[in-house]
């Protein structure tokens, strides 16, 4: 049986995975130094990874479930939830940058 803690462990994961998610791709970092690694890294995979929230959440992700999870098949289920749990909180705290789109003349709903 598991620890009760395990959960506890998931959820602190799951912010800090998001956390190093967002710096990585999204901040600037102390001395502009994240600004200067992604044009260090240009149109390399790593670059264009760094882009990505959902590609780098994946990769990030990986040392926490390695250390959360025990065994492997448990390691593998607890990568994906962890960035998964990543990419929702993300979702949740971004603004979309779309307007919502205005009713069109078809829509016969009104």
């Amino acid at each position: 049986m598991t620890s009760p803690l395990v959960f506890l462990d998931y959820v602190i994961g799951s912010f800090a995975v998001w956390r190093i998610t967002h710096l990585l791709v999204a901040e600037d970092g102390p001395w502009d130094a994240l600004v200067k690694l992604r044009a260090l890294l240009g149109d390399s995979a790593f670059g264009r990874a760094m882009d990505c929230f959902y590609c780098t959440s994946i990769w990030v992700s990986v040392p926490f479930a390695l250390r959360i999870a025990d065994h492997w098949p448990d390691r593998c289920i607890g990568w994906l939830a962890l960035s998964g749990v990543a990419c929702v909180l993300e979702q949740a705290t971004t603004r979309s940058e779309r307007p919502y789109s205005p009713a069109r003349k078809d829509d016969a709903s009104t």
